[in-house]
């Protein structure tokens, strides 16, 4: 199967080609880049696996245009673009591939709350309307037969993967807070004042808090969708790492819910998933998850609240890994193939 990664110079494109590098069902990888075309691989990334320079063949190890790439006939391709330009850079590949878009241009497909996010028009909407949201373990048989995927963003996955099932089985009630730290690399790969090391070093804080970062109005519309609306607030916070990502929700259950009813809850949605695991008590921390596609769970309750925690590694599960997930779902494989499951060291 022949692989096209647009935006291949990016954090997630980097991540990318190195999963396709050692994918055993991947023969050939089309690294696309409009400012890097022409520009060998192993000049853009000298830490890039030997094996994609096999895979890259075709193309003499270099980056490519769109225009090469579409000619070229991808049976997938993978954005890995900035929102409101990903979805009109993929529209030489929707008729000929399946589309896995890691930007936000099909996340949210009502017009109205897309604008409201990112202050714009829907790019694309009759594709997003026909998208489906790439939340892997939630949207596995909606995944298997789509062709155009929207890959959820890094902090809505650990926020929507423990929050879903006992929302979904209305075992909460009331608002529900949700508290979130990232890692720098989740802002992508730009120069900003904001991101530099000196600025970043010894130094932790919340932004955009409440209802006002753009991945509260996907959290709160996919939270509908997938059949648990509740009132959410959500507030981010940059902490000094390079990548990683962990999630406290605090939210209020039902008279006479159980701890017992939440284990079960989780265990029953997640048992046949490879890629969550589920912690009880015992609180999950981003170094387990480092470098895997793997989103740990843990749990408490406290008298009439539950508290959830959550951790990715936000460059893979919430991320390249996650897209390569999905890909393999819906090209019939083992959801684990060319992924790992065991984080860093």
């Amino acid at each position: 199967m022949k692989a096209a990664v647009l935006g291949a110079t990016g954090y997630a494109g980097v991540i990318l080609l190195r999963i396709l590098a050692h994918h055993p069902e991947i023969s050939a990888v089309l690294p696309v880049s409009s400012s890097a075309a022409g520009t060998p691989l192993a000049e853009l990334d000298p830490g890039l696996p030997a094996e994609l320079l096999r895979k890259t063949t075709s193309v003499a190890g270099r980056c490519i245009g769109y225009d090469e790439a579409a000619a070229d006939s991808p049976e997938v391709v993978f954005a890995a673009l900035p929102p409101l330009s990903s979805a009109a850079h993929c529209d030489p590949f929707y008729e000929q591939a399946v589309v896995i878009d890691l930007s936000a241009d099909f996340r949210i497909p009502d017009a109205r709350v897309f604008e409201r996010a990112y202050g714009a028009s829907l790019p694309r909407p009759e594709r997003a309307a026909a998208a489906v949201y790439g939340l892997s373990e939630l949207a596995t048989e909606e995944i298997r037969t789509s062709n155009v995927i929207a890959n959820p963003g890094c902090y809505p996955t650990a926020s929507l993967l423990p929050l879903v099932p006992p929302a979904a089985a209305r075992l909460i009630r009331k608002t529900v807070v949700i508290n979130a730290m990232s890692g720098i690399s989740g802002a992508g790969r730009k120069a900003e004042t904001n991101l530099l090391f000196v600025e970043r070093a010894e130094n932790a804080g919340a932004y955009k808090p409440g209802r006002t970062h753009r991945h509260w109005a996907e959290i709160d519309y996919q939270l509908a969708h997938l059949g648990a609306k509740l009132p959410t607030l959500f507030t981010p916070h940059l902490v000094p790492l390079k990548q990683g990502l962990a999630v406290t929700t605090v939210a209020t259950l039902q008279p006479g819910v159980e701890e017992s009813q939440i284990r079960a809850c989780l265990a029953e949605r997640f048992e046949s998933a490879p890629f969550v695991r589920l912690t009880g008590p015992r609180i999950p921390e981003t170094r387990h998850v480092r470098g895997s596609n793997r989103c740990d769970i843990g749990w408490r309750v406290e008298g009439e609240h539950l508290y959830l925690f959550s951790v990715i590694d936000n460059l893979w599960k919430g991320a390249a890994g996650q897209a390569v997930q999905n890909m393999n779902i819906r090209f019939g494989l083992p959801e684990t193939t060319g992924l790992p499951d065991a984080g860093e060291l």
